[in-house]
Formats: C-alpha cells, structure tokens, sequence
C-alpha cells in the first residue's frame, strides 16, 4: 500500500497576521527500539498515545478529521526551573506509511497564521545485536521541525532534548512488555 501524502495548504489562510519570524530549529534523534517497525509504528502513528511515553505530551486528543485526515488537540506541557509553560497544537497526519513512515503537522482553523510545528517518525528494520539471536530491533528516527518562540532557541532545544531523551527509554521500556501495541493497550 503506498504512502498517503497530503498537502494541508488549505488549512493555512493566506494573508493576515503572519507567524514568527525565527528561523526554523529542527531536532532529529535516532534511537533502537525493541520489536519489528509494525509494533512501534502502533505507539508513533496515533498522537493518543504519545503521553504513554513522551512526558512532554500532557493531553491528546482526537477530534474531527480535516480534510479526511485525523486530526488531534495536542497539550505540550514543558517545566525549566520555576517556570512551566504549555502549547496547545491541532495536529493533522499528512504522511501515512504503515509500519515505515508518520508525519503530523500543526493546522489551526481559526484563521490566524501559526508557528509551524511538524513532527515525523520514521521507522527501519535493523540487525539484532547478537547473531542469530533472532530479535527483531527498529531503527525509529524523530524529528521536530518548529518555527516559532515559545522560548529562546538554547533553552528549547535543552528542554526538547531532556524529553526526547527520557520518552525514547519509555518507548524502549513500553516495546519490551509484552503484548504491547497501540494507544489503548
């Protein structure tokens, strides 16, 4: 089955206020997960079930599709020091590829222009560590594309790689119990 791709041009309004005008910070990271891609993709493809496993997620929700696609009101929640800030994003999936490929992107519909926010999985079967072994491992590589200032780029980048860190050992530790798969489990 090939790659659903779609373009969301049509959720965003030309014209009007325009977003921040920061340059794009992209973060990608790479880790091993346990099991083959079709297991992980169940916890990446699905944005309800992000706060199993990435603490920086605090609510997810699905709501009407956009244009067909599903769609979801995401609450990051983030604490440096004293200070705790939270984003609300609707995210809409534009890639689906099964067991390979998810993309989401932020689409608002309340005529403003946002900050984008874009978020993608992409998953690789790989080696096991022992030969023989017959371990299934995936390669899952994260990257999150953001343009605009909830904080200052240094302080972002900390904070996003102290999450991205932390949920990658609890996606590893949710794969490793068995039977697990999906937003529901």
């Amino acid at each position: 089955q090939p790659a659903a791709v779609t373009s969301l041009s049509h959720c965003r309004p030309s014209g009007g206020v325009t977003a921040a005008t920061t340059t794009p910070m992209q973060i990608e990271r790479q880790t091993s997960v346990p099991g083959p891609p079709e297991r992980a993709f169940a916890l990446v493809d699905d944005l309800s079930a992000y706060p199993r496993w990435m603490d920086l997620v605090h609510d997810v929700g699905e709501v009407e599709p956009t244009g067909g696609l599903r769609t979801w009101n995401v609450e990051l929640q983030a604490q440096v020091g004293p200070f705790a800030r939270s984003k609300r994003l609707r995210m809409v999936r534009v890639v689906h590829d099964p067991g390979r490929r998810v993309v989401f992107e932020r689409a608002e519909v309340d005529g403003k222009r946002h900050s984008p926010w874009i978020l993608s999985a992409a998953l690789d079967p790989e080696a096991s560590d022992g030969p023989g072994d017959g371990r299934a491992m995936t390669r899952l590589t994260m990257t999150l594309t953001y343009g605009g200032n909830l904080w200052t780029g240094a302080v972002l980048q900390r904070v996003l790689d102290d999450h991205v860190e932390r949920g990658a050992a609890a996606l590893s530790a949710l794969l490793s119990e068995p039977g697990t798969a999906g937003p529901g489990r």
